[in-house]
């Protein structure tokens, strides 16, 4: 489970019956915000370890892509 996710949750429905706090307000700001770069990391890194290919089988595979990839191969080492 995503980090900060029951947090962000309790204020929305803070939000909708009570209202919140300048700080509260902040808060679930950041908390947004760390939560989105979350979620793009993890589609990030889903579409770094695809393979592109076509319909005779041929890898067709972005030169972009396999350089991505090898940059985070050779980091994991």
């Amino acid at each position: 489970m995503i980090a900060g996710l029951d947090r962000i949750n309790e204020l929305a429905n803070k939000q909708k019956t009570d209202g919140l706090t300048e700080t509260e307000r902040a808060e679930q700001k950041k908390l947004r915000e760390d939560y989105l770069k979350q979620i793009r990391g993890q589609v990030l890194d889903s579409f770094s370890g695809l393979t592109v290919v076509d319909p005779l089988g041929n890898d067709v595979t972005p030169e972009k892509l396999k350089r991505e990839q090898e940059l985070t191969k050779s980091l994991d080492i």
